[in-house]
């Protein structure tokens, strides 16, 4: 009878399990949109397949040896054990690891030279992006990537502080970012669509609010908006917005931050050049509006502990005001 409840719990959790295998939306390595995050998802199918497989066969030794009367003669049962419990599990796993060591080598195959490549730097707590174009200036910006659908990208992985993890489950694999190394991951993106990436190491008290987005677009779509972010930051059209211009150069901003053709030069924080055109502020922690804007400048440290970035909140609300709506204004 024990045996039989056992059973009977292990299909129960099973049973309510199942609707996890579903699992979809934009942070989803069960809903590939990469080359590489399609072979990992086939691997993960199939190793589920062979669990099932050796979880029935052992199963179904327990039920005959659960329900099978006492019996002087064992060569039956024993055969069973040998079959069921040895060489059915031996077999099933033996074929798995040769099918994942298969997909090894074209997954660490090295990027062609024609690659487009994008190197990215974690830091506590955000990313910093520069886009290497083949036979064109590079191209820095902060917490979000875009990339062309169909095309090869080499992304060149390295860290400021501690060690993180660059993870884009749509896409592909996680790969560690050391200090002082350069890690590098091959990904080919296969859908157009929006996807989140996060960091998969703990790197500090706002490591849950470590996270970038991730859009992949066609390739006309993605050259414009290349060159796009090329242009120095746009004229500011109010007086709203001219007002927090000169509010943003003389409270110090440009100190770590640069505004691309302005005398803000910093590199310690993200490049600012066109950060009202991003899906998102402080590394995926607010939407971005102005509002937000005005949110972030006002309870930097207490909406993200750890961040390097002071909060502004002695300044007066209509200076931060004017300040978020500059700052929105560069897109």
């Amino acid at each position: 009878m024990q045996t039989l409840r056992c059973m009977r719990r292990a299909a129960t959790y099973l049973l309510r399990s199942l609707p996890l295998l579903g699992c979809g939306g934009r942070q989803s390595a069960l809903d590939p949109a990469g080359e590489h995050a399609e072979t990992q998802a086939a691997l993960f199918w199939w190793m589920t397949g062979g669990v099932v497989l050796i979880w029935l066969v052992v199963m179904g030794l327990a039920l005959y040896a659960a329900w099978t009367p006492a019996r002087t003669d064992l060569t039956g049962p024993r055969r069973l054990i040998v079959w069921g419990g040895v060489i059915v599990p031996t077999a099933v796993l033996t074929v798995l690891l040769v099918y994942g060591l298969s997909m090894l080598e074209p997954m660490l195959a090295p990027a062609a030279p024609s690659s487009l490549r994008v190197a990215v730097t974690g830091e506590q707590f955000w990313w910093r992006v520069r886009y290497q174009p083949p036979g064109a200036s590079p191209v820095e910006l902060a917490n979000e990537i875009r990339l062309p659908v169909g095309d090869e990208v080499e992304f060149l992985l390295d860290s400021r502080d501690v060690i993180h993890s660059f993870w884009i489950p749509a896409l592909g694999g996680k790969m560690d970012m050391i200090p002082g190394r350069q890690t590098r991951l091959r990904l080919v993106p296969t859908r157009v669509g929006e996807y989140r990436g996060v960091c998969a190491e703990y790197c500090g008290s706002s490591h849950a609010f470590m996270s970038f987005a991730v859009v992949v677009q066609e390739r006309a779509d993605f050259e414009r908006w290349l060159s796009s972010q090329r242009e120095p930051v746009p004229t500011p059209t109010t007086q709203l917005a001219e007002r927090g211009r000169g509010l943003v150069l003389s409270n110090g901003c440009g100190a770590c931050h640069t505004l691309r053709g302005t005398t803000a030069d910093g590199r310690l924080g993200p490049d600012l050049t066109h950060v009202g055109g991003r899906l998102g502020l402080g590394a995926g922690l607010l939407p971005n509006q102005a509002a937000d804007f005005e949110r972030w400048l006002s309870e930097t440290t207490r909406r993200k502990p750890g961040v390097h970035m002071p909060s502004f909140g002695m300044l007066p609300p209509e200076d931060v005001g004017a300040i978020a709506t500059y700052l929105k204004g560069l897109e």
